[in-house]
């Protein structure tokens, strides 16, 4: 860990002691760093109560008090109506769901605890049999999302086209990707004029576009025995249902069981809601979204061991995944 690493670690952890305040959990409670990419979470042990939780730490200026409200109204719901297994979130003393934490010098993040839930995340050796279980959870939240009044006051992002890969995406352009020239510029503006004129002959219609996860990976279930907890909302909002696979796949689009991790998917999702042949053709187009607003996420979070281990192979690999794409998307139209 480098010194500015560990000043930034420093920084986080006197914030999150500052929020956890506001839950009763004192100085004598253990903090341990658990993951820090996006937002930081920390596993807390209070000798106090004798339970472990976690505390997330928010990155700042993504989302805010109130969206965060709005994710976690979401995750309440799902917990409560028992449609898939989450972690229950854990108010402060004043019966609030977010905490704000504060450092010496004035800065300020949102905090959230959650209960501490075992488990650990899917082995790589199983991604087909996996993505069967992943594809009916996910069928379990659009089911949800679809039926679930959604409080007057809940706002999350919306991940269309504009949001995403447009002029105002949330993650930046992807035009700014790592190795960007103009070979790898002009194939993908290929891509996203085709993408762009796809989801918009998709459209928007609510059978079609929803509340959704948005970041439905492996990564993001904890497997206990037979017990399956989604985590990790962060980046739920208004987008494509079909969106979900895309996101699934995210960072392993060429691995060359996607096809058959895709067919498990669909099996695990009509075995528990309806998923018509148009849904299930357009899926393509999402996975080539996701992959392309990666490209834009990588560029803007390039200080990341993630962004760096990517670098300018995600780039080329992006390429290489559109070429197929637009060989498939040209053969249909001139076969139609």
């Amino acid at each position: 860990m480098t010194e500015s690493e560990s000043t930034g670690l420093d920084r986080l952890e006197v914030m999150a002691r500052d929020a956890l305040r506001h839950y009763g959990i004192g100085e004598e409670a253990g903090l341990k760093l658990l993951n820090i990419s996006e937002n930081a979470t920390f596993l807390v042990n209070d000798p106090v109560s004798e339970r472990a939780t976690v505390l997330r730490v928010n990155r700042p200026g993504y989302h805010s008090r109130k969206a965060i409200e709005s994710e976690l109204a979401w995750i309440q719901a799902l917990h409560d109506e028992n449609v898939v297994h989450t972690a229950k979130v854990i108010p402060t003393t004043d019966n609030s769901l977010v905490a704000v934490g504060r450092h010496f010098d004035g800065e300020e993040r949102h905090g959230v605890l959650f209960e501490w839930i075992p488990g650990t995340e899917p082995t790589q050796d199983r991604l087909i049999s996996d993505f069967e279980e992943l594809g009916a959870i996910t069928a379990r939240l659009h089911k949800h999302a679809r039926t679930w009044k959604r409080p007057d006051w809940f706002t999350r992002f919306r991940w269309d086209y504009d949001t995403s890969i447009g002029q105002q995406g949330h993650w930046g352009h992807w035009q700014d990707g790592m190795g960007m020239g103009p070979s790898e510029l002009a194939i993908l503006t290929r891509l996203d004029s085709t993408l762009r004129e796809r989801l918009a002959a998709f459209g928007t219609l609510d059978d079609r576009f929803g509340l959704v996860h948005a970041d439905m990976r492996l990564a993001n279930l904890l497997v206990d025995g037979p017990a399956v907890t989604v985590i990790d909302f962060d980046d739920c909002g208004l987008s494509w249902y079909m969106y979900d696979f895309g996101s699934s796949v995210s960072f392993i689009e060429d691995h060359p069981d996607v096809p058959e991790m895709l067919d498990s998917w669909v099996r695990g999702y009509r075995s528990q809601a309806p998923l018509s042949k148009e849904d299930e053709a357009e899926i393509p187009t999402f996975i080539l979204l996701r992959r392309l607003l990666l490209v834009a996420w990588i560029s803007s979070h390039s200080e990341t061991d993630l962004a760096k281990e990517m670098g300018e192979e995600f780039t080329r690999v992006s390429c290489d995944l559109a070429e197929e794409y637009l060989m498939r998307f040209d053969r249909n139209r001139k076969g139609s």
